[in-house]
């Protein structure tokens, strides 16, 4: 009912607002065109094999971008799309690229099936494939199969943080072999976004949020993290980062950022980008943290 606290004092629509970060910024639209105008470019001026088959769902695709040839093995970031679990896939996500392969990382772009379709616990099991398919084709690809950093944003950032979790509800158990990890405008308690617009698509109940969120199923031991959002998020989004952090520092060595002049959406645009918060902290986890031009 319009009015009635649901969720720590806010009523449904105060928590839609809070659950819509594009209430923080004038154009959603500029955005995603910008996804794919850049993701376009990225496929036409780097090499890059495209709709690799990581498991049995049509959805389940990821594009690689080889690093560019050295004298050993590049690490390899994999990159999660946001879109509230409801939107956007490869076609609008490959923008990272081009600043990662400059700095002498591989990068896979992966998509997944999204809601109402996919229910959320298989799109967890999706993000885990990837990372296992991945690792099996490590030599055929070219990368270090002990340098794979997951990367996700909004979305993508929880369903990355369910990736480090052992005992997946569905999927291979890859928790122990993912390198690093780089969680973006992160959602990682699902009890609020459940009572929010978002579940009429997502359609979880409460055993199914909680089984869903990572902030309350962290292992004693994780690897390194990034943990990052930017100045202009919603509350909510500011309150699941601060939450997250303090939960990952006595399993982890966290290095948080707070890019103050970034909001939801931009905010990933510094991955790989020398000089930025974000991008030296990234490069320093996969350990490209000089110079490699």
């Amino acid at each position: 009912m319009s009015g009635v606290p649901v969720y720590h004092g806010m009523d449904r629509a105060a928590l839609d607002r809070q659950y819509s970060p594009s209430t923080r910024v004038a154009s959603l639209q500029a955005y995603l065109d910008e996804y794919r105008r850049l993701s376009e470019d990225a496929r036409r001026d780097h090499p890059v094999r495209p709709g690799l088959a990581y498991g049995p769902h049509p959805a389940e695709l990821l594009d690689y971008f080889p690093g560019r040839p050295g004298p050993g093995r590049p690490p390899l970031l994999v990159f999660v799309h946001g879109g509230n679990w409801q939107a956007l896939g490869r076609a609008e996500s490959a923008f990272p690229a081009p600043k990662l392969l400059a700095a002498g990382a591989a990068v896979a772009v992966v998509e997944y099936g999204l809601a109402p379709d996919t229910p959320l616990d298989a799109m967890a099991g999706m993000v885990r494939r990837s990372v296992d398919w991945l690792l099996r084709h490590a030599d055929e690809l070219g990368f270090a199969p002990d340098r794979l950093h997951l990367c996700g944003t909004s979305a993508g950032a929880h369903l990355a943080a369910m990736a480090l979790l052992p005992y997946p509800a569905d999927g291979p158990d890859v928790s122990g072999r993912i390198a690093g990890a780089v969680l973006l405008s992160g959602m990682y308690d699902l009890e609020p976004v459940r009572l929010s617009y978002v579940n009429d698509a997502l359609r979880l109940d409460a055993a199914g949020a909680l089984r869903n969120s990572p902030l309350f199923r962290l292992p004693t031991r994780l690897p390194a993290l990034v943990v990052a959002r930017g100045g202009n998020e919603t509350e909510e989004y500011v309150r699941q980062h601060d939450r997250m952090v303090a939960a990952l520092r006595p399993r982890a060595a966290v290095t948080e950022v707070v890019a103050e002049r970034r909001d939801h959406f931009d905010l990933p645009y510094d991955l790989g980008v020398r000089g930025t918060g974000l991008g030296d902290a990234v490069l320093a986890q996969l350990g490209l943290g000089k110079a490699t031009e």
